[in-house]
């Protein structure tokens, strides 16, 4: 229960600031041009009409992510997607030109690309963030979202947060951002969409979400949506489930743009073996991911690892909802 109200609390103090923050760039927007920097690329969304004189096949529609703006569904397909993890294990690696060529580009929260990109790339073609990335977001405003209009942003979070009726403090917040940055791509997940979400958890651990103290991490939701919106995914920076385990695994942060943060190991099994409070199950969502990659087109870079083969259980059907 502390736990939970020290969560809600860091929650509520960040978007008590917020508003500030809105204002501060609104500010900065009118009074200031950037000079000499080019923004980093972001992926074109492909829009339905005719290729060489043939009619395209129409963009599927991605049902549970509303548009801010206009309240649409999402409506976007990719053929092959490079899923960039937070891991430090992407540093050194030099292969963002690699992950640049790819059709769609996907990150996670405030991870930067600028000072990065030899080893993450600099493309971003779609964002998936948690509620309480947001004031970390309008603190890179802009890099994160100035220049990132083509970008296609999706917010996650509990629904009193997300709710529409203006009771929801980031949904509101959301609102202001695109009202200043009209061109922005900004999405949410619906209620309906996350209690899908926890059933999809369920179904594949046997583990009640709230009944084993869980906060699925914003890696689930990205993988989950991947999953949905791509024919091959190509994962970078993600371990397999039993690296930690090993005496001799390799040491790196947790984040690449936090030398200085806590080890990546060290996080992942203080989440898994915690009991009070709410946490993260890194571990329990990479065994999920292994799985899924042995019937789907998923493949790990950096470190480099394939699932093994097994005759147990496993999906047969994308996990689509």
């Amino acid at each position: 229960m502390k736990t939970l109200l020290r969560h809600g609390l860091a929650v509520l103090l960040a978007l008590s600031t917020m508003c500030t923050s809105l204002v501060i760039m609104y500010s900065n927007m009118r009074t200031i041009k950037v000079q000499g920097s080019q923004p980093p690329a972001a992926a074109t969304v492909r829009s339905e009409g005719k290729t060489n004189g043939v009619e395209d096949p129409p963009i599927p529609v991605l049902e549970g992510y509303i548009s801010v703006s206009d309240h649409k569904p999402l409506k976007m397909h990719c053929k092959s997607c490079a899923l960039v993890t937070s891991s430090g294990h992407l540093l050194g690696s030099k292969l963002g030109n690699k992950i640049d060529q790819t059709e769609c580009v996907i990150r996670m929260n405030d991870a930067p690309t600028r000072g990065y990109g030899q080893d993450v790339g600099n493309k971003t073609s779609l964002r998936v963030i948690a509620h309480s990335s947001i004031q970390r977001i309008l603190r890179n405003r802009n890099e994160l979202l100035n220049m990132s209009q083509g970008t296609v942003f999706i917010f996650w979070g509990p629904s009193s947060y997300m709710r529409r009726d203006g009771k929801g403090l980031v949904f509101n917040n959301l609102q202001l951002i695109n009202k200043i940055l009209p061109r922005l791509k900004v999405h949410t997940i619906t209620r309906h969409k996350m209690l899908q979400f926890d059933e999809l958890f369920k179904k594949e651990t046997g583990k009640d979400r709230k009944v084993s103290n869980t906060w699925l991490s914003t890696g689930w939701f990205t993988m989950s949506i991947a999953l949905e919106l791509c024919n091959t995914i190509n994962v970078y920076g993600m371990v397999p489930p039993d690296f930690c385990r090993s005496p001799n695994h390799t040491t790196v942060p947790y984040h690449y743009y936090e030398p200085m943060g806590p080890d990546e190991c060290t996080m992942y099994i203080s989440h898994e073996r915690g009991r009070k409070g709410s946490h993260h199950r890194f571990i329990t969502e990479k065994k999920v991911f292994a799985n899924w990659a042995r019937t789907f087109n998923i493949n790990f870079f950096q470190p480099d690892w394939k699932p093994e083969a097994h005759t147990g259980k496993h999906s047969l059907v994308k996990p689509m909802f």
